[in-house]
């Protein structure tokens, strides 16, 4: 990795993966992409930052070709939640962005791309406990539809060009940097913020949903581990499964109250409630772990005592 552009960088998993390479690799080699401008009190920390819509192939090809890029983050993307509001916009930016990713990096000859996927490929037919690697793949939602879809057209980049595509099928991500971004397993987040800010929350899911999760400092080790793995162990390419915790939304309260003894939480199930029942309740990721060593280090205890310190410390300080 010598020239690096992450597109989506303003995006939840964006804003925290562009600090972790900057640190790694350099700030100058590290190119920010949104389809937003940043602010003009925030412009120094973006910078070097470009303005790409990736629906856009001519502009991101611009942008490549500048930097002379050898590796793209490709994390712009439309959420589940967001997505079924507009599915029309879901496919054209997760889709189109996609192809225009790929036909630029062949194009200019990119040595690397990472491509996240997500827990949404999987549906109602998929088996829901410790889903397996290689499985049904029927997704009820758009932003499914697209993940499965993404899936399958990295891999034949991988085959048919022989290009060097990797990706992972997150889980629900729970980050103390950035706010809900529109995905469905969003009450993990919310609820920390609500817990510190008002001490309630009012939950979208009901309370005995199991979803599997992630804490944010694990999701971007296992994107940086699994682009610097070996290809030459790699089995799979741009679907690895991927898992970490799973839990309801009650034992989340449960261990959130071991700290905030006075936190309420009520459960309201809205339309999302349709959208989780469709997910896995827990993943087989041995393929990750056998392939390129994936290994997480959060569980539930660990990730809500860091979370709520780190929150607290935000409040405290006016920028929560």
């Amino acid at each position: 990795m010598e020239n690096i552009l992450i597109t989506g960088s303003m995006g939840q998993i964006g804003s925290e993966l562009i600090l972790s390479l900057r640190n790694i690799y350099g700030k100058d080699r590290v190119i920010a992409s949104d389809f937003r401008t940043p602010s003009e009190s925030t412009k120094e920390f973006w910078e070097p930052f470009e303005s790409i819509d990736v629906t856009n192939r001519e502009n991101l090809e611009q942008v490549v070709k500048k930097y002379n890029i050898d590796t793209i983050f490709h994390m712009a993307a439309l959420l589940s939640a967001v997505g079924e509001k507009n599915p029309q916009k879901a496919w054209n930016v997760n889709m189109g962005g996609l192809y225009n990713v790929l036909e630029v990096a062949r194009e200019c000859k990119v040595a690397q791309i990472f491509n996240p996927t997500s827990i949404a490929v999987f549906g109602p037919e998929t088996p829901r406990d410790q889903t397996p690697q290689d499985t049904i793949l029927t997704p009820t939602t758009m932003y499914g539809v697209t993940k499965v879809s993404g899936e399958l057209l990295c891999n034949y980049y991988v085959r048919r060009f022989d290009m060097d595509i990797r990706g992972v099928r997150f889980p629900g991500i729970i980050s103390s940097e950035t706010p809900p971004g529109g995905g469905t397993t969003d009450y993990a987040v919310a609820i920390f913020y609500d817990a510190v800010k008002t001490k309630k929350y009012t939950c979208f899911v009901k309370e005995d949903t199991v979803l599997p999760m992630m804490y944010m400092p694990d999701a971007i080790q296992g994107i940086i581990q699994l682009m610097k793995a070996d290809k030459s162990r790699l089995k799979h390419y741009s679907n690895f499964n991927l898992a970490s915790m799973s839990f309801s939304a009650k034992e989340l309260e449960k261990e959130i109250k071991k700290h905030i003894p006075e936190f309420e939480c009520t459960y309201a199930p809205d339309f999302r409630q349709q959208i989780a029942d469709s997910w896995p309740r827990s993943i087989d990721d041995s393929a990750a772990r056998e392939e390129w060593d994936w290994k997480p280090s959060y569980d539930l205890a660990s990730m809500t005592k860091d979370m709520l310190e780190k929150l607290t410390i935000r409040h405290e300080q006016g920028t929560l």
